[in-house]
């Protein structure tokens, strides 16, 4: 019997050791200052802190100061109420509450509140620095001190700071301690070197040295973007594998990591955001010249006015402009019955460009993803699409052609997506393509895309699939897709398709405004 009960003690006791154990949650949802946004509860508010928890967020943030008489307190601002922190007691502060009710927390009572009935959501502590280094020592000594004291160090994600000294001081008194420098002006090497675990910096300063991210993964240290609120910087920090995002939209957040690719296992292995200025970056892009296909009336060049990067934006023109024709009456080309056009041409009426990763980068599988603004207006064929390594072997349809997207001005709610082989392709008006209708195409970014596996190419609209080709395991006339693709960029005038009904020149000049090109691969299709 004494053994028995004994033994219902020791099943007791760790059932409870067990139900206390802090598993931070699996996602990178930091709450900046809290969740306060939604509910407009006040901001570094135990009521936040609450709604941070709620949701399952990885982390809840805080700011902590220093009163006069060395209490640490929950607030960001210096001032609170008029009140110069620094130099006004807590009592007096605490004589203004907060805009629910709350008085204003101590961080003793923050940290208890987010002891309690918590088993997913760290707190984020961010020492606020003051010009004095001294005292930055003293509120970083009184912080640790106090987190031992309620035994709360389980229950704290990380620290971070502005203040080198203050991150310093953690990891002297406290090796073990997650740290994060938010000030933006270390590189990872560095933070490396000062012992601190992780960046937690603006996106836009991750976005001006983008090797950063990987310098960080390689060191093993922590990254973290603040504050993020738009779903284009989610889901920019997302594809690149941020292990965390702080911001005032957790839900937006959440909402986004829901259809990211690397929900599904993919990861990103190239990309261009276009975060510089001047010409395409040429270990990336490659230009295309002249009169090159489907008797388009566009002449290509590489000129600033028909490609160029500003604004984080890539900008493929088209222009109504006379220019010399270098191929013309070339013996070679006129030889070509398919491309004898391209010789017979004196000169070109319209100019664009046509970019390409051919010899640069190409790929067998995976997710390809494009974000643009398309061009608008009678005769205007914007194009994002691929061909197969092999073309200059086996020539085309035999190589393939995947259409991620076309674009026709003379149907302008309608997009394309397409394959083409040696089995489908227009020639035999054979191909295999859909169409989907398209809102607002040429003022707003929409993202194409197509994800590719050994058993299919699924085309997507924003997040919709409106085309499936499937394998159906026959030959590569079929299915000449187990081999790598590479991507081209183009704005086409005129031609076969294009070109149907004519071409409105009073529209010009046109673009194609893309915001970042994406792709993704899983593990076991690299």
């Amino acid at each position: 019997m004494r053994i028995f009960s004994t033994f219902i003690i020791l099943m007791v006791f760790f059932s409870c050791k067990e139900d206390n154990q802090l598993n931070f949650a699996d996602n990178p949802v930091i709450a900046h200052r809290g969740a306060w946004k939604t509910k407009n509860l006040p901001e570094n508010s135990i009521a936040a802190l609450k709604e941070a928890i709620r949701l399952n967020c990885y982390g809840s943030e805080f700011d902590v100061r220093m009163t006069k008489d060395s209490v640490l307190i929950v607030t960001h601002d210096n001032e609170y109420n008029n009140l110069l922190i620094a130099k006004t007691n807590y009592n007096e502060l605490a004589e203004k509450k907060l805009s629910n009710g709350e008085v204003l927390p101590t961080l003793k009572e923050f940290i208890l509140a987010g002891m309690k009935n918590n088993t997913s959501t760290g707190l984020v502590l961010e020492i606020k620095p003051t010009t004095s280094k001294e005292r930055n020592i003293a509120i970083t000594d009184r912080v640790l001190a106090l987190v031992e004291d309620l035994e709360a160090d389980k229950y704290i994600a990380s620290y971070i700071s502005f203040s080198l000294d203050i991150l310093k001081r953690i990891v002297e008194q406290q090796p073990n301690a997650k740290t994060q420098y938010l000030d933006g002006s270390k590189s990872p090497e560095q933070l490396k070197k000062l012992g601190i675990s992780g960046l937690d910096y603006l996106a836009y300063k991750f976005k001006k040295r983008p090797h950063w991210i990987n310098s960080a993964k390689e060191h093993n240290l922590t990254l973290n973007a603040w504050t993020v609120n738009t779903t284009e910087d989610i889901d920019w920090l997302l594809a690149n594998n941020f292990n965390y995002i702080t911001t005032n939209e957790p839900e937006l957040v959440f909402e986004r990591l829901k259809k990211s690719p690397t929900q599904k296992g993919y990861q990103l292995v190239w990309s261009d955001e276009f975060n510089y200025i001047g010409k395409p970056y040429p270990t990336k892009w490659n230009f295309q010249y002249g009169f090159i296909a489907n008797r388009e009336n566009q002449y290509y060049t590489d000129s600033l006015k028909n490609a160029r990067v500003e604004e984080g934006t890539l900008i493929i023109e088209a222009h109504k402009e006379t220019i010399k024709n270098k191929d013309y009456n070339n013996s070679e080309i006129l030889k070509k019955s398919w491309k004898k056009y391209a010789a017979e041409r004196k000169v070109g009426k319209y100019t664009s460009a046509r970019l390409t990763t051919k010899d640069l980068a190409s790929w067998k599988y995976g997710r390809i993803e494009v974000s643009a603004k398309l061009p608008k207006g009678t005769g205007m064929w914007p194009a994002i699409w691929m061909l197969g390594d092999n073309k200059t072997k086996v020539g085309w349809p035999e190589a393939g052609e995947i259409d991620i997207m076309e674009h026709v001005g003379f149907n302008n709610d309608s997009i394309f997506g397409t394959v083409h082989t040696k089995a489908f392709n227009h020639m035999k008006n054979t191909q295999k393509g859909k169409s989907i209708f398209i809102n607002n195409p040429n003022n707003k970014f929409n993202t194409f895309a197509i994800e590719w596996t050994p058993e299919k190419i699924d085309f997507i609209l924003n997040d919709i699939v409106y085309n499936t080709f499937a394998n159906e395991h026959k030959t590569t006339a079929e299915w000449p897709f187990d081999q790598k693709f590479y991507l081209i960029l183009n704005v086409a005038v005129g031609g076969m398709l294009g070109g149907r009904k004519g071409i409105d020149d009073s529209i010009f000049p046109q673009r194609m405004v893309v915001d970042y090109v994406r792709i993704y691969q899983k593990e076991n299709y690299k």
